[in-house]
């Protein structure tokens, strides 16, 4: 048996921090003297190092009382503060690249930057972005397909950005958080109750008809006919419920002409990862201008 001096000895601590863990119910003493002296068995010594170890990391006393009991609690403990840790490194991350942002442009823009930065948290959050699609988006789509479309259309903060990166999505944050985020927003007409469109479907057809034409505009190839444009019409035919025939498709470009644009978004949220595929925005686009010059082409 060791006294609470010889343990703090053997495990190079004061005699105080033993007590302090003793207290705190993380090592328990195995008895006391007849003087009413704490007693250790010597495998205290290894939970006391362990004790060490886990608090050298910054974890909580509670946190390394639960991480004492059982090794799968450590594997947990050690993942929850794994998460926090990195929530801390994005956040200094994106202060360290604001500050630059901040030192490096003239005194006549840092009274703007200063403000898109400031309505940014830290580490920032998609949250606005999130909120103005859902409420761009038709009310009856389904979660699930909800969801897949803000896969594709919420861009994700980088976890090392540039200054530039971090003015870029501060613009974009003051963008969907404005006018246009905070009042009625002007729907496509593919949204509203009274066209009959099923969204589901028509946002399942529209996602796989970007996806067809990505390559496309990787490769810079101009807006043409095709499957890509082929699968965009479809998907509008088959969300209405109609046959996809010449005069649907001039229906419909004179439709999407007249709808609404938010391409302000979509130019922010290209700019923020330069090597991402096309956003869904310039797919759309694209097809839109492919169907135009087949119907200019047949109407000629």
């Amino acid at each position: 048996m060791l006294t609470i001096g010889e343990l703090a000895e053997h495990a190079g601590v004061t005699v105080k921090t033993v007590r302090f863990y003793s207290d705190s119910g993380l090592l328990p003493a195995a008895s006391r003297s007849a003087g009413g002296h704490r007693r250790y068995h010597p495998e205290a010594l290894d939970r006391l190092r362990m004790i060490r170890s886990l608090r050298a990391l910054d974890l909580p006393v509670p946190e390394v009382g639960r991480a004492l009991e059982r090794d799968d609690v450590l594997e947990d403990v050690i993942a929850d503060q794994l998460r926090e840790l990195g929530s801390h490194l994005a956040a200094l991350r994106w202060r360290e690249a604001a500050l630059r942002l901040l030192r490096d442009c003239t005194p006549s823009e840092r009274a703007e930057r200063l403000r898109l930065i400031g309505a940014v948290s830290t580490p920032p959050s998609t949250a606005s972005l999130a909120r103005f699609w859902r409420r761009w988006l038709p009310v009856r789509m389904p979660a699930a397909a909800v969801s897949a479309f803000l896969d594709h259309a919420v861009p994700e903060p980088p976890a090392d950005p540039t200054p530039q990166q971090v003015l870029t999505f501060a613009r974009l944050h003051a963008l969907v958080s404005g006018d246009c985020g905070g009042g009625p927003l002007p729907q496509p007409a593919a949204h509203r109750r009274d066209e009959g469109v099923r969204p589901a479907v028509l946002y399942a057809g529209l996602a796989e008809a970007y996806a067809l034409a990505g390559p496309q505009l990787q490769k810079g190839h101009s807006p043409h006919g095709g499957e890509a444009l082929d699968c965009f019409v479809g998907a509008y035919a088959q969300a209405g419920g109609v046959r996809d025939t010449p005069a649907f498709r001039h229906r419909l470009s004179a439709l999407l002409a007249a709808d609404p644009r938010i391409d302000e978004y979509w130019r922010l949220t290209a700019q923020l990862h330069d090597d991402s595929p096309p956003t869904p925005g310039a797919g759309h686009d694209w097809l839109c201008t492919a169907l135009d010059a087949e119907v200019a082409r047949v109407s000629a």
